[in-house]
């Protein structure tokens, strides 16, 4: 899969409605068949940073994203809200989905 972590630095008077602004782009991707997975988390040090863990079945997929037109939108729409470029690592992994943190194994609970 192609697993990529972004972080947004989001003005921060649009900070408290990135979620809604980012709302359309986040489903539209969230829809794509090759999308595994496209989450956005708030960063606990920093109120106006928001960090997107987002994954695609695999290269193809990753491309299709890209070549997408909610992908090209929201590079117009989603810039004007930023106070800076998104920071990205996008690395290829050979699994499907997340695994097991074993070194903190809770039995019993899931």
């Amino acid at each position: 899969m192609i697993f990529i972590t972004a972080k947004f630095r989001v003005l921060p008077e649009h900070a408290d409605q990135w979620p809604r602004i980012a709302a359309d782009f986040t489903a539209a991707t969230r829809a794509e068949p090759g999308c595994l997975w496209f989450d956005w988390s708030r960063s606990v040090e920093d109120p106006n940073e928001y960090v997107l863990v987002e994954a695609f079945r695999d290269g193809e997929a990753g491309a299709a994203h890209v070549a997408s037109l909610h992908f090209r939108t929201a590079q117009r729409t989603l810039p004007p809200h930023l106070a800076g470029t998104p920071r990205v690592v996008n690395m290829s992994v050979p699994q499907d989905d997340w695994s097991e943190l074993g070194e903190m194994s809770v039995s019993g609970r899931e």
